[in-house]
C-alpha cells in the first residue's frame, strides 16, 4: 500500500524555523511521487504553499517567497519544506501533495494526512 509519511510540524515562536518532510513509499502497482505542499488554516480553503517539478523548478505562494524553500531527494522519494522566519499567519495544517502513477502514467493525486504547524506571537 502506498504511504506518505509527513513529519516536522510543531509549535514554534514567530521568527523561528521548521523543516517539514514528506517521504513516499510506492506500492507494487501504484507509484507515488511527492510534488509539493499545501496548507489549510481553520475556516479557510486549502492553499498552495510550494511546488517542485521533476526537473527541479519551484513555485511558491507570494506569502512565503523568500522565507520557504522546497527541495527534493529523488533517491529517497522525499520532499522537504524549509520554513524560516515563520509568522503567526503561517499557522495551518500542512499537507504533502503527491501524484499517483501506474507504469509512469499519472492516474490521480494523493494527499498526506497533514502535519500541524503552530506559530505563536
Amino acid at each position: 500500500q502506498v504511504q506518505l509519511v509527513e513529519s516536522g510540524g510543531g509549535l514554534v515562536q514567530a521568527g523561528g524555523s521548521l523543516r517539514l518532510s514528506c517521504a513516499a513509499t510506492s506500492g507494487s502497482i501504484v507509484a507515488i511521487n511527492p510534488k509539493g505542499w499545501y496548507r489549510q488554516a481553520p475556516g479557510r480553503q486549502r492553499e498552495l504553499v510550494a511546488l517542485i517539478t521533476s526537473g527541479g523548478s519551484t513555485n511558491y505562494a507570494d506569502s512565503v517567497k523568500g522565507r520557504f524553500t522546497i527541495s527534493r531527494d529523488s533517491a529517497k522519494n522525499t520532499i522537504y519544506l524549509q520554513m524560516n522566519n515563520l509568522k503567526p499567519e503561517d499557522t495551518a495544517v500542512y499537507y504533502c501533495a503527491a501524484e499517483r502513477r501506474v507504469t509512469g502514467t499519472k492516474i490521480g493525486d494523493y494527499w498526506g494526512q497533514g502535519t500541524q504547524v503552530n506559530v505563536s506571537s
